[in-house]
């Protein structure tokens, strides 16, 4: 069997599993507890030994930026398109599609196939890029989704100066593990200590708590997907939306930045389609914490409809890129990269589209039969 094709089957056997593990749960502290490893103990742990492998050229800095700078470009589009294609949704979710939509997993959906149909040289490529889309998660996000707090779950007899607001926002960020463990790592680079470095019994534990990481998160997502059948045509419009968006942004890339080898182009390419990542779903439960106890009820993410996001995106992002390293050369032309944006993009608004025509011609009826 094809390595990434059976890649993308493990995975989605591990989330099989996980539906099948919600008839054994009671309640929801089961899940709490899972996303309690997951959080504090997996998560922290796959980051620390991420950022302690990178090395950085100063000829590949651009990657990095070029990621961070599609981040930002996603998170603009979804700012500026959303409220024109879902007009009704709550803005629980549209915050909570804010924070997700831009954000990239490329470990879970995008390394797997890099590694089966190209080369070390470009995973090594990927993971540098991944460099800048971490900075943009668990930073930038961050601080969006505390903004989002301080101004929705926030009473305004609460407010503060806007030095002490700073000063809970920068303690908020500093005791989370997942930042604690980036501080950690970025002391350690800095100083010149590496993974091999540190003690082996130290090394071998991290490892072994990164290793949990990946069937942890797809259990969890598994466990908690409730996708009724409305929402997953919201989902499927949204995720092919975020793709074709992609395709766009890559075939500008592919024309801006001439001379690159076909594998090179096919990165370009298939990175930005990697799948949502779980760093802000981290993010909204931490305002779920903070809004739980002040108190309130969640009032500024929807976090069952953020783990069903996660949960279509995975294998709606695996199944898109085997598909474009199935097509090979195809997707090294920029104009055929453009025109699958393009389609992509124009499909995910159809549906708004036929439904503007049709309450425009419903009004142009009324108003004939009232003239």
């Amino acid at each position: 069997m094809n390595p990434a094709l059976q890649r993308t089957l493990e995975l989605l056997l591990i989330i099989g599993i996980g539906l099948l593990l919600q008839r054994k749960l009671s309640g929801k502290q089961h899940l709490e507890g899972l996303k309690l490893i997951i959080l504090n103990v997996a998560l922290p742990a796959t980051i620390f030994l991420a950022l302690l492998r990178v090395e950085l050229e100063a000829s590949l800095l651009f990657l990095p930026g070029l990621a961070l700078a599609f981040n930002v470009f996603m998170l603009l589009m979804t700012l500026g398109f959303l409220p024109l294609m879902h007009p009704g949704a709550s803005a629980q979710r549209r915050r909570t599609w804010t924070l997700l939509l831009p954000s990239l997993a490329p470990g879970l959906s995008c390394f797997p196939f890099v590694m089966a149909y190209l080369d070390d040289a470009m995973v090594a490529l990927a993971a540098l890029a991944d460099v800048g889309n971490k900075f943009f998660g668990l930073i930038l996000l961050y601080l969006l989704a505390m903004h989002w707090y301080r101004g929705v779950a926030v009473r305004p007899d609460q407010g503060s100066s806007l030095g002490k607001k700073v000063k809970e926002l920068c303690l908020a960020l500093f005791r989370e593990p997942i930042n604690m463990v980036i501080v950690a790592a970025i002391l350690l680079l800095v100083a010149g200590v590496s993974l091999e470095s540190l003690p082996g019994f130290v090394t071998a534990t991290i490892g072994r708590f990164s290793t949990m990481m990946v069937a942890l998160v797809l259990l969890f997502i598994g466990m908690a997907m409730r996708v009724s059948r409305s929402d997953l045509g919201t989902l499927l419009q949204l995720l092919s939306w975020r793709s074709g968006v992609a395709f766009l942004f890559s075939a500008v890339c592919l024309f801006a930045i001439p001379g690159l080898t076909p594998a090179f182009m096919l990165l370009l390419v298939v990175f930005p389609q990697s799948s949502c990542s779980f760093w802000p779903f981290s993010h909204m439960h931490v305002v779920s914490r903070l809004e739980k106890d002040s108190g309130r009820d969640p009032a500024t993410f929807d976090l069952d409809h953020a783990v069903n996001v996660l949960a279509c995106s995975l294998p709606f992002s695996s199944l898109l890129i085997l598909m474009v390293f199935n097509f090979g050369t195809f997707f090294t032309d920029p104009w055929k990269v453009l025109l699958a944006g393009a389609g992509l993009t124009l499909l995910s608004l159809f549906s708004r589209l036929w439904k503007w025509l049709m309450a425009r011609s419903r009004g142009e009826v009324a108003e004939n039969a009232l003239s």
